[in-house]
C-alpha cells in the first residue's frame, strides 16, 4: 500500500517535471499562468484533465479544446518520475538520504528531457543537481573531482581528435565544430563519481554509452543530426547502477 502511494506522488511530482520542462527554457513564469494549459491554443485545463497520466488516457492524447495532439512526452516524464521515485523507495526507505536522492533525480529528469529538445540546458540546473547531491550522506568530494577532471581531460583529447584529424579524414565541415562533449555533461560526471565512486561510475558512464548507441546509429543512419543529448543517458546509467548497486558489487567481486 505505502509503494502505491509512493509511486502516485510520483505521478503529481512528475506533473509538475513537465511544467519545468516545458517553461524553464521559454523562460516562462512558474505562478503565471497558476494552471496548466494547452500549448497549442492556451486553453486553461480543468482540474479533471490534468491528472497525471490518467487525463492523458482520458483525453485520448488530444486537447479537448482544439483537438491537436498533446505530446507523448508528458505521460512518459510522469510514468518515468513515478517509477524513479518507488524504486529509491524500495532501495532507501523513507529517510533523510531518500528525499535528497529524489531531488537529485528529479532535477536529472527535467535536464534529459530539457536537453533532448533543446541541445541545451540551464547552467543553474546543472548546479542545483551538484547542490543537492553534496547533501547525500555517501557523496564524495573527492571522487567528484577526480571524476570531472578526468573527464574533462579525456573530453580534451577527443575533441582535438574529432575537429583536427577526424574532419579532415572525412572531410568534413561540420566536425571542425564539433564536440565529444556537451558543456553540461561534466557536472553530470562530477554527481555520477560522488555517488557512486570510481569504480562504479566507470560502469555507469560505460552502460550511459551502451544506452545511447541504437538512437546515435539511428541519427547517423538517418543523417538527421550528428549530435545526440548525452545527459539522458548518463542519468540512466546512473539511475541503473545505483539503484543495483548491490547486485553489480557482488557481479563484480565474482568476477574478479
Amino acid at each position: 500500500m505505502i509503494s502505491v502511494i509512493v509511486f502516485i506522488v510520483g505521478l503529481i511530482f512528475g506533473s509538475f517535471l513537465n511544467m519545468l520542462i516545458y517553461r524553464l527554457p521559454l523562460q516562462i513564469s512558474l505562478i503565471n499562468p497558476k494552471r496548466s494549459i494547452c500549448t497549442k491554443c492556451e486553453y486553461q485545463l480543468k482540474w479533471y484533465e490534468n491528472i497525471p497520466l490518467f487525463s492523458y488516457i482520458f483525453l485520448k492524447g488530444k486537447c479537448s479544446n482544439c483537438k491537436d495532439k498533446i505530446s507523448i512526452t508528458y505521460p512518459i516524464v510522469e510514468f518515468l518520475t513515478a517509477i524513479v521515485t518507488l524504486f529509491l523507495f524500495l532501495k532507501l526507505g523513507i529517510n533523510t538520504n531518500f528525499f535528497v536522492t529524489v531531488l537529485i533525480f528529479y532535477t536529472l529528469i527535467t535536464l534529459s528531457f530539457i536537453d533532448f529538445k533543446y541541445k541545451a540546458v540551464p547552467d543553474y540546473l546543472l548546479l542545483l543537481a551538484l547542490c543537492f547531491s553534496f547533501f547525500n550522506l555517501n557523496f564524495s568530494f573527492k571522487d567528484a573531482l577526480l571524476f570531472a577532471g578526468g573527464f574533462a581531460l579525456l573530453e580534451f583529447f577527443v575533441t582535438f581528435y574529432i575537429q583536427n584529424i577526424k574532419a579532415r579524414l572525412t572531410k568534413n565541415e561540420d566536425l571542425k565544430t564539433q564536440k565529444s562533449m556537451g558543456d553540461g555533461d561534466i557536472p553530470i560526471v562530477a554527481v555520477i563519481g560522488g555517488l557512486l565512486g570510481i569504480k562504479l561510475g566507470m560502469i555507469a558512464v560505460f552502460l550511459s554509452a551502451i544506452f545511447a548507441i541504437i538512437p546515435s546509429l539511428y541519427l547517423n543512419i538517418k543523417k538527421i543530426d550528428i549530435e545526440i543529448a548525452f545527459i539522458p543517458f548518463l542519468s540512466l546509467g546512473l539511475f541503473f547502477v545505483f539503484v543495483f548497486e548491490n547486485r553489480i558489487t557482488s557481479l563484480m567481486r565474482g568476477l574478479f
